[in-house]
């Protein structure tokens, strides 16, 4: 049996070769036309020697670039390991040799940091978007032009690799999940038509980041599955987001709750209107009276759900066959079983009676196949053969799952994870710092912001000096969404009984 995530973008080019696929700026690139580019990017990959199993690592913005090198590695039979544009060099470096990548496709505007985590890493980069050579680099949008497309795509089996997802729990460094070409093609086949039912004349803003699992599978491939059309953003803001709908006719929008803030602070100042069908929210918990003052000023109704990276992504939503229930994340998509299991039970799986609050735990077509080089890391998550989210929800008698709180620490911010140890193990190379638990607390625009709580060295004065300081040391050494904002000082940390720090103690002060 073959199936292939090439085959998302392939099939629709073959059927409507002439609708346009992606709307950038002026550029519009119909469907034949990107299939065939996408091809040609393959072709120079080979040529470079890489071939099917070999992973490539893509650092690129949202631009066209994307989808042409996404699909073209993909049709080549190489798995992709998409790396998170705000990175810094040792993060980028962490990322290519954890996944043992055997390029970096690199974009112009993203080398200052991305060939320093090439070279850190001892990984060959290659150049899209930079107008002068990089250090001899390949530029191979450039050879791609001249290049003659491969024939056809690769054939992969269904539990072949098709994309490496960097994610993480709350302990430790990223973790890469992989997930097959069985994962992502069920995932877009069935979210296509439930929830969002994207249909051939729908017209979508992509304003997701397509490195992100949101905006790559549930935007861009979804997309492409139903050959829509795609208006990419290369970087998302209110006043631009809503002028380029008006402009482009959307019909969907697809964002994390940030974004739907920002939207109505621009309709604030803006008489004209998107004639928005539906509109989908994912990344953190939307609140509820935003739902409602965005289906109030945009006339359009917004379907709230839950997914995880290693859930390829989708899990639950609002869907059009059923009420919507605002405060919930919906119902289960197809062919996936969600169930409550009792949290504090290691090693084994006991679901909970309808109503009760536990650990949300999956199973289906949508489960990964495990952690890149992590086995014990994936039989923590994979018990009696349910995925162990990590979060605490509700599912009631009607099969609706909501949301409580998260089992661990993570902090989401904006719709990212930030995995609170990672920050940590940063922040305690600060020469004032001798002790730090990092947090999230409560943020109007963000949902939550990184919140670093310390104890400071004998030589160090705890006071605005210093926070300062370390934030910004910490913005030299973090992504933009991982350092914090917040640093809050104390004498001594509130400790369990096993001597752990008590983290929950920390946000309760630290959010009043």
């Amino acid at each position: 049996m073959s199936v292939s995530v090439a085959a998302v973008l392939a099939e629709s080019a073959e059927r409507r070769p002439n609708h346009p696929a992606i709307i950038f700026g002026t550029e519009e690139l119909r469907y034949g036309r990107l299939w065939h580019e996408a091809r040609q990017y393959a072709a120079v990959l080979r040529a470079h020697g890489f071939g099917p199993g070999d992973r490539i690592a893509l650092l690129l913005p949202n631009t066209p670039h994307f989808p042409k090198i996404y699909f073209g590695a993909l049709a080549l039979g190489a798995v992709v390991v998409p790396v998170h544009a705000l990175l810094k060099a040792e993060e980028i470096s962490y990322v290519l040799t954890d996944s043992e990548a055997k390029a970096l496709v690199c974009a112009g505007p993203l080398l200052d940091e991305g060939a320093k985590g090439a070279e850190l890493a001892g990984v060959p980069l290659l150049t899209v978007m930079e107008e002068d050579e990089y250090s001899g680099c390949p530029r191979i949008d450039a050879l791609a032009r001249d290049s003659t497309p491969i024939d056809r795509l690769m054939p992969r089996t269904p539990d072949d690799i098709a994309v490496v997802l960097y994610t993480s729990g709350t302990t430790g460094r990223p973790k890469g999940a992989m997930l097959t070409h069985l994962n992502i093609v069920m995932n877009v086949s069935t979210t296509m038509l439930s929830p969002f039912d994207l249909r051939p004349d729908d017209v979508l803003l992509g304003a997701l980041p397509l490195f992100h699992t949101f905006g790559q599978i549930c935007g861009m491939a979804t997309c492409f599955r139903a050959g829509a059309t795609l208006v990419l953003m290369e970087r998302f803001d209110g006043p631009g987001a809503l002028d380029l709908m008006v402009h482009s006719v959307c019909t969907v929008f697809m964002g994390v709750p940030t974004m739907y803030i920002a939207l109505l602070a621009a309709a604030a100042q803006a008489r004209h209107r998107p004639r928005l069908d539906r509109a989908f929210s994912g990344g953190s918990a939307l609140p509820v009276k935003v739902l409602e003052d965005f289906e109030e000023t945009f006339g359009c109704r917004i379907y709230e759900g839950y997914g995880l990276t290693e859930t390829s992504p989708v899990v639950a939503y609002n869907q059009k066959a059923w009420p919507c229930r605002p405060g919930t994340v919906g119902r289960p998509i197809w062919g996936v079983d969600v169930e409550i299991a009792r949290a504090e039970v290691e090693g084994r799986i006991e679901l909970l009676p309808v109503g009760e609050l536990g650990e949300i735990v999956i199973r289906g077509h949508n489960v990964m196949a495990g952690y890149l080089g992590r086995p014990e890391a994936t039989a923590e998550v994979m018990v009696d053969g349910w995925f162990r989210s990590g979060d605490l929800g509700v599912k009631d008698a009607d099969g609706y799952l909501s949301l409580v709180d998260r089992k661990k620490d993570m902090v989401v911010r904006g719709g990212y994870n930030v995995y609170p140890r990672e920050v940590e193990e940063v922040l305690m190379r600060h020469p004032a710092i001798a002790q730090v638990a990092v947090i999230g607390v409560p943020h109007e625009l963000h949902g939550e912001e990184v919140c670093a709580v310390v104890s400071v060295r004998p030589c160090a004065q705890p006071g605005a000096a210093l926070a300062e300081e370390i934030v910004a040391w910490a913005k030299g050494r973090l992504a933009g969404y991982k350092y914090p904002r917040v640093v809050e000082f104390v004498d001594a940390f509130p400790l369990g009984p096993s001597g752990k720090v008590l983290k929950r103690e920390l946000a309760a002060r630290f959010s009043r």
